[in-house]
């Protein structure tokens, strides 16, 4: 064991200090350093005395409206003092809420591209989104821990590491920041899955929240001056993060020098004195719980004092005014709202995101007109999200101005006449509409065509009917109206069945599709569907069929408010549609994963693929084994099966508005892949470190999840665990080839050391590497990761030559998180400095005592 005679880790860290050799020229690496770091924006003596003289005029029935949102999105104004209205938008993808804008990629591909400038840019270019709108604060960058696979929004974060996690965030809010745009980062703390997120706690310890889940949030307050912080709606211990005051006060404000605004997540508020004394300064998305009706009693009882609303109306103007809003009306600004530098950025974040998994043979890149060697034919792209952009529900909906999906961006790059779309249309033979008896596709079971639709009121199909009919189609449509002229516009409820027999033997699919909740019945078992009042939603599931067998159909609806609309499409595979096309292709690209109906806010997702697109690739290398898959997914899936099969795997992610460009230009060459994981793929669920721990199974409301991995989560899990992943942490194939040589660690006092090493591109074709830096700590006081992230660089590399790169590690590499003493500290001793490409290949070693 080491002597515990600490040296204190400061818990700062240099972005990235690093010169770069090409064939003797230097040049500088991708980062920040002292001559091009952004602007950070901090709050100045005369913000807070702004705010406080602000505060001292206003009333108190001012000062309590002042802290609840106002329509959903704005701060509201107070016209008597000259405070503007000042307008938020969601979210971390794009400017989202009543407006078309730049749909980016998703967070964890900006974080794959492991390029600090390219997070940098995202920021800037948000910024110039949200000036052209008029708005002032933009609801991201989301920063949660990706903890399992399982989680709905992982998409939006970036990914399973701290480190590359905070250094993506800290690029993101300081090219927003300096800008003008101010950032909220989200979602504090510990909201690391989306199932029962209102009801779950997250029961961590204190080191692990601070050496896993806190570096995010803490580095982007204390190095890029995020100007709000948005509290999550899991409990953390018991109690909800918008009354934590340990969470809010003790450890944001009091350990880290927060100043800035402290809001709520939508909803995310439980109490009004909770809320209150828990370190809250503005409810979102309006006052649930900061009102008069609240908030006066507790005035009068003393439970609460007024100098806690003036502390929160002080937190949120000061830094209004450190961010120049006090002193303009948000207004747009010239630049126009589909902004070409805009798209731009979105195209080259995908370009470096799309993280090459796997390339048997070299099958890729397809050749110039799109065929593999010694192939004839034109290439062949289907599946689900061929002809779409697919992107994760919620936070992750923006509407751009135009998209370019994989086929489209294939056609683009190879020419029409070499590329060919099957189409789902094409694949899946419609049978919506009812067809003659005689051949029981679409019946009642009764002799009569159609289904039969009853009507109910009430949102549940059950009880007395009030009107039933025959219908030819599962098909509601009715707006803001009522079905009949004796039924609400709201509050009921239709049910509809029907029969249908298999002509043949394959698979069924059926979309469906309602506002609000709808499901669907198959032989009284449930296999789809959104029960739930929502705006407008689908499902796609597949159910497969034996010839001649009868299949009893029920599908459900109910309106509750609004619109209201419902529809249930049937199509039955076209198996000799899809050999015929297959067996033509010179190859095969598949563009499958999920979409949003599948992954996003508000519900966790599967870690298996959709049965039908593992039973289309099983179908599909069987009759073309150039076959590439086109993944889409916010993180690891089950590879298991198909993944075997399929030669070539493109881990695309949520690529954004031009990520079909950039999957069309990496599969032909025109793009050497150059994206590395920021999450660990493991071969089976079981296997992450955090499967016993991941769901309270108990029946009790409110739910427990115990972190009972510590720190020991991601690579550091299966490190531990003695448990390789299908795919390491950091992993990304190339088109070309890199060596590691001449690693050296100097040591530079304190805690302080230079790494330096050569990289050299051994390959035919020019590259991009991500050199990773990971430290091991040779002998601890206490149990720590085998290895940990702590810097990295990517650096393009000519074919042919090599590069020089020296990187400084500071104290924060080396130290960790000591309870008793309320720091982070580091034991003197002996550390391994290891790099290479990936957490599971650093070919070089060396090691550096510190003292």
């Amino acid at each position: 064991m080491k002597n515990r005679n600490f040296l204190p880790a400061l818990a700062t860290s240099v972005l990235l200090l690093t010169s770069v050799a090409v064939s003797g020229q230097t040049a500088a690496e991708s980062g920040y350093t002292a001559s091009n770091a952004p602007r950070k924006v901090e709050i100045r003596e005369q913000d807070r005395q702004r705010a406080a003289e602000l505060v001292s005029r206003m009333t108190l029935s001012e000062k309590i409206a002042y802290i609840s949102g106002l329509r959903s999105f704005y701060i509201r104004a107070v016209e008597r003092l000259g405070i503007p209205e000042i307008r938020m938008a969601d979210g971390p993808q794009g400017v989202r809420n009543n407006t078309r804008s730049t749909l980016y990629p998703c967070g964890m591909m900006t974080a794959a591209t492991w390029n600090r400038d390219l997070a940098l840019e995202l920021g800037r270019s948000l910024a110039r989104d949200c000036r052209a709108r008029g708005v002032d604060i933009l609801l991201g960058p989301g920063v949660n821990i990706c903890r399992s696979p399982l989680c709905g929004r992982n998409f939006e974060y970036f990914g399973e590491d701290p480190y590359l996690t905070s250094e993506t965030a800290v690029g993101y809010i300081l090219g927003l920041q300096e800008r003008g745009v101010m950032a909220t980062i989200k979602h504090f703390a510990l909201n690391n899955q989306e199932w029962s997120r209102h009801n779950a706690s997250s029961d961590a310890d204190e080191r692990t929240m601070q050496e896993i889940y806190f570096p995010a949030f803490r580095k982007a307050v204390q190095q890029a001056g995020v100007g709000s912080v948005m509290d999550s709606y899991n409990l953390i211990w018991g109690v909800h993060a918008s009354e934590n005051r340990w969470l809010n006060v003790d450890v944001l404000r009091r350990q880290w020098g927060f100043e800035g605004i402290v809001m709520s997540d939508w909803t995310s508020t439980y109490s009004t004195a909770g809320i209150v004394r828990g370190g809250l300064d503005l409810e979102m998305p309006k006052g649930w719980y900061f009102n008069e009706e609240g908030i006066l009693p507790l005035l009068e009882s003393g439970v609460i004092h007024e100098r806690d609303l003036d502390e929160k109306v002080c937190h949120i103007l000061q830094t209004l005014s450190a961010f120049g809003f006090l002193d303009r009306q948000s207004r747009p600004t010239k630049v126009g709202e589909d902004d070409p530098a805009s798209v731009q950025t979105a195209l080259d974040i995908a370009r470096e995101g799309i993280v090459l998994l796997k390339n048997d043979g070299d099958l890729l890149p397809l050749g110039t007109n799109g065929r593999t060697k010694g192939a004839k034919g034109r290439i062949l792209v289907l599946g689900p999200n061929a002809e779409e952009v697919p992107h994760g529900g919620g936070s992750g909906s923006v509407t751009p101005f135009g998209t370019v999906s994989v086929y489209e961006g294939l056609k683009q790059t190879l020419g029409e006449k070499n590329v060919e779309l099957l189409s789902e249309e094409r694949l899946y033979a419609s049978i919506d509409a009812a067809v003659r008896p005689d051949s029981l596709s679409a019946c009642t079971g009764a002799g009569e065509s159609g289904y039969r639709a009853d009507y109910y009121l009430g949102l549940k199909p059950e009880g007395d009917v009030l009107h039933t009919r025959i219908e030819p189609t599962v098909e509601g449509s009715w707006g803001y109206g009522a079905p009949f002229e004796d039924m609400p516009d709201d509050g009921y409820s239709v049910s509809w069945e029907g029969f249908y027999k298999a002509p043949e033997q394959g698979l069924l699919r059926a979309v469906l599709s309602g506002d609000d909740g709808y499901r669907l019945f198959v032989n009284g078992r449930q296999i789809g569907g959104d029960w739930g009042r929502h705006a407008l939603s689908s499902r796609t599931v597949f159910l497969p069929v034996e010839k001649d067998s009868l299949y009893h159909f029920r599908f459900e609806f109910f309106e509750a408010a609004g619109e209201a609309r419902a529809r249930l499409q049937l199509g039955l595979r076209r198996d000799d549609v899809l050999r015929d096309a297959a067996r033509r292709a010179s190859a095969i690209v598949y563009c499958g994963g999920f979409n949003a109906d599948l992954e996003g806010e508000g519900f966790d997702r599967p870690f298996e693929l959709p049965g039908s697109q593992t039973a289309d690739l099983e179908l599909l290398t069987g009759l073309n084994p150039r076959t590439v898959m086109v993944l889409h997914a916010g993180s690891a899936v089950d590879f298991r099966g198909w993944g075997d099969r399929v030669p070539a795997i493109l881990m695309a992610w949520y690529p954004g508005q031009e990520g079909g460009r950039a999957v069309a230009e990496v599969l032909t060459g025109r793009v050497c892949p150059s994206g590395k994981l920021p999450v660990s793929m493991e071969q089976r669920w079981e296997d992450n470190p955090v499967f016993d721990s991941y769901y309270d199974r108990s029946k009790a409301v409110h739910k427990r999840v115990t972190y009972t991995e510590g720190v020991f989560v991601g690579y550091r899990g299966y490190d531990r665990n003695g448990v390789a992943p299908r795919y390491p942490f950091g992993y990304g194939l190339s088109y070309t080839t890199f060596s590691y040589s001449n690693l050296t660690v100097e040591p530079l006092g304190g805690s302080r050391v230079r790494v330096a090493f050569d990289v050299a591109n051994t390959g035919k074709v020019d590259g991009r590497e991500v050199a990773q830096v990971y430290v091991s700590d040779c002998e601890a006081s206490v149990p720590r990761p085998e290895k940990e992230l702590k810097h990295y660089a990517k650096v393009e590399i000519p074919r042919g030559k090599s590069v020089h790169v020296e990187l400084e590690l500071t104290d924060e590499a080396f130290g960790y998180y000591d309870v008793e003493a309320g720091k982070f500290v580091v034991e003197p001793g002996d550390f391994v400095i290891s790099v290479g490409g990936n957490s599971a290949d650093r070919p070089l070693r060396a090691t550096v005592t510190l003292r």
